[in-house]
């Protein structure tokens, strides 16, 4: 197996399981390098929690970027999640372009919004900003809301394949061929995820958990590309992700003190039958 190096950039929610202390420990069982280029630092994470603490450390990214440049430190995959401002969304292209070995895979999560509504704190400047971003990954992993924010299309809650459909042609033309979208979800029984490669689209479907937890799309975006560094294709990495992710929640379920997130640790064995398959 090659041994391949990722960065991760996005925040540190010190307590709660989501963004770096879900994307560190998920990416290294994987079997791939780490490293790990935090946006802020926060107590905990914003879902559920009151009076947290946050620094942000927008104005460290430069130095460490160009310290690594200096060094000769490069990767063969970049991978983004949640990123607090449009400064460091125009940051995060740099580093794209002067970080990447050659062929380095870029993996954009657009953590901004659900629902039909985006974060607390964004707006259409934010969702632009972040479409540009997204211009320039090989990979993109919106919900459908994020998606809708990025092509200007109606957010439906209720929707069928040709909808689907819609907002797949939208993000191609709007400079994202290839796309998982998550949270694709057609009967009360079953959700999942539409892989669009190109012009190939497949759609893996799996049991749909009437429960819903924090971390969960980290969680997900992480295997997902753990699993494509590991050598998976595209269909393959979100078959793998969405599979660990509902083995999570399905770890979790039941005790009412982990509400803050999902019990990521306890299925990590899980992954690694998946990664080997």
């Amino acid at each position: 197996m090659d041994y391949k190096r990722i960065l991760t950039i996005q925040d540190i929610s010190c307590f709660g399981q989501c963004s770096l202390t879900v994307a560190l420990p998920i990416l290294s069982a994987c079997g791939v390098e780490t490293v790990i280029l935090p946006s802020a630092v926060l107590s905990t994470h914003t879902g559920g929690f009151t009076g947290f603490t946050f620094r942000d450390l927008t104005d460290d990214i430069p130095s460490i970027a160009a310290h690594w440049k200096k060094e000769g430190i490069d990767f063969d995959a970049i991978y983004t999640g949640y990123l607090g401002s449009e400064r460091q969304i125009d940051m995060v292209t740099d580093i794209f372009r002067t970080l990447s070995r050659p062929n380095c895979v870029k993996i954009v999560d657009p953590a901004m919004a659900d629902n039909g509504n985006l974060y607390y704190g964004f707006d259409d400047k934010y969702a632009a900003a972040m479409t540009r971003l997204c211009k320039e990954a090989d990979v993109v992993l919106p919900n459908i809301t994020e998606a809708c924010f990025m092509t200007g299309l109606e957010y439906k809650e209720s929707y069928d394949e040709g909808y689907v459909t819609e907002v797949l042609n939208a993000l191609e033309k709007a400079g994202m061929p290839n796309v998982i979208l998550t949270g694709v979800t057609y009967d009360s029984e079953t959700t999942g995820v539409i892989v669009k490669t190109g012009e190939k689209v497949e759609y893996y479907r799996h049991k749909k958990l009437p429960v819903g937890s924090h971390g969960t799309g980290d969680v997900f975006a992480s295997a997902f590309s753990g699993a494509l560094l590991r050598g998976k294709t595209e269909y393959e990495s979100a078959r793998v992700a969405a599979n660990y992710t509902l083995r999570c929640i399905e770890n979790t379920v039941g005790d009412d003190s982990h509400k803050y997130g999902v019990k990521f640790e306890t299925a990590v064995p899980y992954l690694l039958e998946e990664l080997n398959k």
